[in-house]
């Protein structure tokens, strides 16, 4: 019944880790291949070889060889997603340019407040305008 002595699970656990950091390193390796600009298509294609056929030694031959670019590519990336995404929220919530714009549906649905409380407008009205405006 105790024929796995509990190092030896420990060792498997380390293994089994190792593996799957591998697998992430192989995988983060690939995609870095393939959205590398400064790399032609014969490139591309003999780096994937060399990966895919010798892969401990062809990973570890890509880090040593093109980390330093790989590490900058993932970080323009990240740059890029994220002045992507404020991009998107400024424009998201309306303020796509860092002054205010001019007529913008804000202050016209002001102008028409200060109109109807101001009598210039019927209720009716300022409901038909507010509608023309939201839509």
């Amino acid at each position: 019944m105790n024929n796995y002595p509990l190092l030896n699970l420990f060792w498997t656990m380390l293994w089994f880790f190792l593996w799957i950091v591998w697998l992430f390193l192989l995988f983060k390796v690939i995609t870095d291949i393939f959205r590398s600009d400064d790399l032609g298509g014969w490139g591309k294609g003999g780096w994937l070889i060399v990966t895919l056929l010798l892969p401990y030694l062809g990973v570890l031959l890509y880090v040593i060889v093109r980390g330093a670019s790989m590490g900058k590519r993932s970080a323009q990336e990240a740059q890029e997603r994220e002045a992507a995404f404020k991009a998107y929220v400024r424009n998201a919530a309306g303020t796509a340019s860092p002054e205010p714009k001019r007529g913008s549906h804000v202050d016209d649905l002001t102008k028409l407040a200060e109109l109807k409380d101001r009598g210039a407008l019927t209720e009716e009205e300022y409901q038909r305008a507010k509608t023309k405006l939201l839509v």
